[in-house]
């Protein structure tokens, strides 16, 4: 007797035979089919951590052997799709917040097979809580930042990761700038941001400007360290690069070097040490934008657009000569600055004081500012916005000083104090008395009435500074002109200034000669 199945089909009529083979190639077809329809999908785009609603049914993309009648279900609802080389994705609206259940149903010879995948919408930022604002000792002095971020993975503070425990953190930054950032994150990819302000009050000056080459005249230079022992001043100005572009210190800046603007007059860390030595603070006079040195060298170098022009395409002079203006809306004229300002604040010199930080008094429909895209007055601010984190990051303060009547017509000059005032730790306005018309402010004759006319402008200065942090330091006179000026017109202007809450000051005179008897000594 045969045994096994090909003994029973032996036995069994042809047709039977027959019949039992087919549906044997069905099962095994059918096996096959599903077997290839579940192993070829392929789901892509949902990782093991949470998507964000606006992210899961664009990163969602579906892979299989054949597109053709597949159906994508989310939660049981049918999503449209769209198939790009053989790949096929979501189109459907955002998705709520919460658990959610991918179906990916392959039709087959019989029935169909479905792939089910599950995954989580979350689009809840962090809740991130910081406070506003941050008060280190000094400039590059540490702060700690504390704070802290529910639901939230990651964070980071000034760029640095920082760890979180229990939804709280703590993280010091050694040498802020006037910013810090704080962002947390989840794995999600949800971001919270805040911004602290770093805040630091100028210690106050009472300071008298020299030059480069007056600081290097013992006859000059004498009688203000004199100035100083004696306590009637504790800070002197020194110039880092002055009207005429010239850099009067022994810089290393490549482009002051290039140009030939570098003079070498006194070396600045020799002046910086010894004023440090006799506790006096050292503030460095940048004239930014007045620069015929950079003007003539980049106009005749194939550079016109670092130069302010006419509405006719040539340089602009406006009565200060040719080149005198470079244009501050130009990338490469306000590096050059910055890069100055920079090395000053890594030299020792414990402020920067910005000069001729503007734009040419005149006509503005008669200049050109090649690649300027916003208002003079936003351009002027943006400069000192680059500026005061090189700075400041350097240990140093940044200040601005101004023309008296930008209180009030800010759009003269380019010089909007409560736009500057935001990326400054103060401003220097020039309120000389023989600089303003009769009348101004209510006073008769400015340049006779040195108390008036300075207690009167300093109140605007003040109101528009008002509910920043921002000191009002301003330049006094010490200089004749229209009106002879000795000891009683200074020591007015410094009583002015004083009795409207303003005790620092800067004196100028040209000839860097001073009345020192304006200047009560030390006690």
């Amino acid at each position: 007797m045969r045994t096994g199945v090909r003994a029973f089909l032996a036995d069994m009529p042809r047709w039977v035979a027959v019949a039992v083979g087919t549906v044997v190639v069905l099962v095994a077809g059918y096996l096959l089919l599903w077997l290839t329809s579940t192993e070829d999908v392929e789901v892509r785009g949902l990782p093991q951590h949470p998507l964000r609603s606006d992210e899961a049914a664009r990163s969602i993309r579906i892979q299989a052997g054949s597109t053709d009648g597949v159906r994508v279900l989310i939660d049981d609802r049918e999503v449209p799709t769209d198939e790009q080389r053989g790949t096929i994705g979501l189109r459907t609206a955002a998705l709520p917040d919460g658990p959610h259940q991918l179906q990916v149903v392959t039709p087959s010879v019989i029935g169909s097979s479905t792939t089910t995948r599950e995954f989580t919408v979350d689009s809840t930022p962090p809740v991130l809580r910081v406070d506003d604002s941050l008060r280190p000792e000094s400039p590059g002095k540490p702060v700690t930042v504390t704070g802290t971020a529910e639901g939230a993975d990651t964070v980071t503070v000034a760029g640095k990761p920082t760890q979180v425990v229990n939804g709280a953190f703590s993280a010091v930054v050694e040498r802020p700038d006037r910013e810090v950032q704080v962002v947390a994150s989840d794995l999600a990819g949800n971001r919270t941001e805040k911004t602290m302000t770093v805040h630091i009050r100028h210690p106050g000056m009472r300071a008298v400007h020299m030059t480069g080459l007056a600081w290097t005249s013992a006859t000059l230079r004498e009688p203000v360290l004199e100035m100083a022992r004696q306590g009637r001043i504790d800070t002197v100005e020194l110039d880092i690069k002055d009207e005429s572009g010239e850099v009067p210190y022994d810089s290393a800046v490549p482009m002051a070097n290039q140009i030939g603007a570098v003079k070498g007059y006194y070396n600045a860390r020799q002046a910086v040490d010894q004023l440090h030595g006799m506790g006096v603070r050292v503030v460095g006079r940048l004239v930014a934008f007045k620069d015929p040195i950079l003007g003539e060298a980049s106009w005749r170098g194939g550079h016109p657009e670092r130069v302010v022009q006419t509405a006719g395409g040539q340089p602009w002079t406006g009565g200060y000569g040719g080149f005198a203006f470079t244009n501050f809306a130009d990338p490469v004229v306000r590096q050059y600055n910055i890069d100055i300002a920079t090395e000053a604040a890594s030299l020792g010199f414990d402020d920067v004081l910005y000069d001729y930080v503007r734009r040419p008094d005149g006509a503005i429909e008669q200049m050109r500012f090649p690649g300027l895209t916003t208002t003079p007055e936003a351009g002027i601010a943006d400069f000192l916005r680059q500026t005061q984190p090189a700075v400041r990051s350097r240990g140093a303060l940044l200040g601005a000083s101004v023309f008296g009547i930008s209180v009030n017509r800010p759009t003269q000059i380019a010089q909007d104090i409560r736009q500057m005032a935001q990326y400054t730790d103060y401003i220097a306005p020039m309120v000389y008395p023989s600089h303003w018309g009769p009348g101004e402010f209510g006073v008769a004759d400015p340049d006779t009435q040195p108390y008036e006319i300075v207690r009167n402008s300093l109140a605007e200065f003040a109101k528009a500074v008002e509910g920043t942090d921002v000191q009002i330091i301003p330049w006094l006179q010490d200089f004749s002109l229209g009106a002879s000026y000795g000891p009683a017109e200074v020591a007015a202007q410094i009583r002015a200034a004083g009795d409207g809450g303003m005790p620092s000051f800067l004196l100028w005179a040209a000839n860097c000669r001073y009345h020192d008897q304006a200047l009560a000594p030390a006690g």
